[in-house]
C-alpha cells in the first residue's frame, strides 16, 4: 500500500509562505532593476544639455561642477523657501527629503540681462530624474530663479 501525504494546515501555511516569498522576491527584483536603470538621458552631460536647451538655456558644459549631497531629514526657513520655488516648477523636495541626490551646476552662456555677471544653473536629479532645479547668479546682489521659462505678460 502506498502512502499517501496528508495536506494538512501546516503544510498549507508553508505553501502559502514561499509562494509569498517568492512574490515578493519577483517584486523586489523588478524595483531594483528599475531603481537601478541607466537609461536615464539625464545621466549623461548631452543630456542635461539637451533637457535645459529644450526649456531655452544654452550651457558651457566645460564648467560643469558636480556634487553627491543628502538632503536634510526635515525642513528648515531656507530649505521652505527654496521649496516654494520649486513648487512653483512642479517640483517638491518634500519628497526626498533625507534622500541622497547628484546636483550639476553649468554657467549659462545665453542669460540677456547683464552681460558682466555670471549667471548659473543647478540641476538636482535623484535616480536619473530633476527633483529640483534654478538659475541662480552669485554676484553681490545675486538673484535666483526656476529653470522653467517665466511667461511674458
Amino acid at each position: 500500500m502506498e502512502k499517501v501525504a496528508a495536506f494538512t494546515r501546516k503544510r498549507a501555511l508553508t505553501i502559502v509562505f514561499f509562494a509569498s516569498l517568492i512574490v515578493f522576491l519577483m517584486i523586489l527584483g523588478r524595483w531594483l532593476i528599475a531603481y537601478s536603470n541607466d537609461s536615464s538621458p539625464l545621466l549623461t552631460v548631452e543630456g542635461r544639455q539637451m533637457f535645459l536647451s529644450e526649456l531655452g538655456w544654452e550651457i558651457d558644459t566645460a564648467s560643469e561642477e558636480t556634487k553627491e549631497l543628502t538632503l536634510p531629514a526635515e525642513t528648515n526657513k531656507v530649505l521652505d523657501e527654496y521649496n516654494r520655488l520649486q513648487l512653483a516648477q512642479g517640483y517638491d523636495l518634500t519628497k526626498h527629503l533625507g534622500e541622497k541626490c547628484t546636483s550639476y551646476t553649468y554657467r549659462l552662456t545665453n542669460y540677456s540681462d547683464d552681460e558682466k555677471t555670471e549667471v548659473f544653473v543647478t540641476l538636482y536629479l535623484r535616480g536619473g530624474k530633476v527633483i529640483a532645479g534654478d538659475i541662480h547668479s552669485n554676484s553681490l546682489n545675486g538673484f535666483m530663479h526656476g529653470i522653467k521659462p517665466i511667461p511674458k505678460a
